[in-house]
């Protein structure tokens, strides 16, 4: 399988976003919505971004320049323009436990990280599979970074397995595991969601995968976000990351050229 239909793109995306480090927000009532309560992680002051001591600052065009693109990744994927047909229904739900339910809150609005700075994203959609891939560039701080990765670190030994109360599909089982990064970056996380509803009537169970990963390069980072019902496509978080890791060190290198 691979990863995203054109049909899907990202409201705010995923999941894995709003997540706090040292911070455990309260869990959401029944009924409201997780994206009200998502809160980034350690969510800093609005300041200018302290960069590394002789390391300018991540610019607007640079960040943008450092964006993976569907021309990267090859057929069939393609610019994503509206959000997931999954997003809403298996992603909006609520867990009894606090922690539990800042992972949800994550992947459901997409802010695992305060922008510190410059942010680009984009949006891919693989039809195919019913997949979206989201993929952000941020000047960020590492010390907020690197409390995020603990956070990321902390969750499937809190919350490998949970159930969850959608808004529109019923009772969920979450379950939640590492991914196993390669060594990507200066440091990094990334973590595997899987997400089953537990239908009432007849129907089969339907299964949401979501994979989740934060790299940190100096006081910038990458947050990626991949769900596709049923499996993810084999090395699609890899791949990606292995491309925009190093387009990132090349727009480093060229704006270190051209001071």
């Amino acid at each position: 399988m691979r990863v995203i239909a054109s049909g899907l793109a990202v409201a705010g995306l995923l999941a894995v976003s709003a997540c706090t480090a040292g911070r455990a927000p309260q869990a959401s009532a029944a009924g409201a919505s997780p994206a009200a309560n998502a809160t980034a992680a350690e969510r800093p002051a609005p300041t200018t971004p302290a960069a590394s001591p002789g390391t300018p600052a991540l610019t607007p065009d640079q960040a943008q320049a450092a964006l993976v693109e569907e021309g990267d990744l090859g057929v069939p994927w393609t610019a994503g323009d509206s959000t997931a047909t999954w997003h809403d229904g298996l992603l909006k739900a609520v867990a009894g436990q606090p922690d539990c339910q800042r992972l949800l809150d994550a992947l459901y609005a997409d802010e695992l990280l305060e922008p510190a700075g410059p942010h680009a994203v984009t949006v891919l959609d693989d039809g195919d599979d019913n997949a979206q891939l989201r993929y952000q560039v941020y000047a960020s701080r590492a010390a907020d970074v690197d409390r995020t990765l603990a956070w990321l670190r902390a969750v499937p030994g809190v919350c490998g397995r949970f159930t969850a109360q959608t808004t529109s599909a019923g009772t969920e089982t979450v379950q939640v595991a590492d991914s196993g990064l390669a060594a990507f970056g200066e440091a990094r996380q990334g973590l595997r969601v899987t997400l089953t509803t537990q239908p009432s009537t007849r129907d089969d169970p339907t299964t949401l995968t979501v994979d989740i990963a934060v790299v940190r390069a100096g006081d910038d980072a990458i947050v990626l976000t991949a769900g596709a019902l049923g499996t993810l496509p084999a090395h699609t978080t890899e791949q990606t990351l292995d491309i925009g890791v190093q387009r990132l060190a090349q727009v480093r290198e060229q704006g270190r050229a051209q001071a």
